[in-house]
């Protein structure tokens, strides 16, 4: 069984708490716009294995270490990470051809800053966007995930409200 950390959308915004709820994880997924390469580095302190993707904001550094999607197995399941993804039924495109010719059991996304965890009923996937843990956007809560992977099932799945995104003066 592993346990896993999701966040998406920081925007450089870094937040003490994320050691906090991602201590006890055995991997961390960044599904992009992830802002600074400081924040990936900072992960790494966390735990090991910081699984991420560039997103549409990202540059610099950041994009050059990163690709748009990454396909991977994790404890038996399949897993889609990808920051422009869309959710079931409405595919971004090239996505659902992805889940489709990989067999994926999970599939990530960020982008929407809308926390949305569901079943994809066409291809029999987890769909998981964990919202967004920064403080850019136009979402009110700030958010991310934790679940566990045992046996190819996701499960024990944690959603974690870090409070009211700042909002400019």
């Amino acid at each position: 069984m592993k346990r896993i950390g999701l966040l998406s959308d920081t925007h450089s915004c870094w937040d003490d708490r994320y050691v906090k709820y991602f201590k006890e994880c055995d991997e961390i997924w960044h599904a992009g716009d992830i802002g600074c390469v400081d924040t990936l580095r900072r992960l790494g302190e966390i735990v090991p294995v910081v699984r991420a993707v560039r997103g549409n904001i990202d540059s610099g550094e950041v994009a050059r270490q990163l690709r748009d999607v990454e396909i991977f197995e994790v404890e038996g399941a399949k897993v889609l990470l990808t920051h422009i993804g869309g959710y079931p039924g409405r595919y971004a495109p090239g996505v659902e051809r992805l889940i489709r010719d990989n067999g994926i059991t999970i599939w990530v996304s960020g982008h929407s800053h809308i926390l949305r965890v569901m079943r994809d009923p066409k291809w029999g996937c987890l769909h998981i966007n964990p919202g967004a843990a920064g403080n850019t956007g136009w979402h009110t809560e700030r958010t991310l995930i934790r679940f566990s992977i045992d046996q190819g099932v996701p499960c024990d799945l944690d959603v974690v409200t870090l409070g009211t995104r700042l909002r400019p003066i």
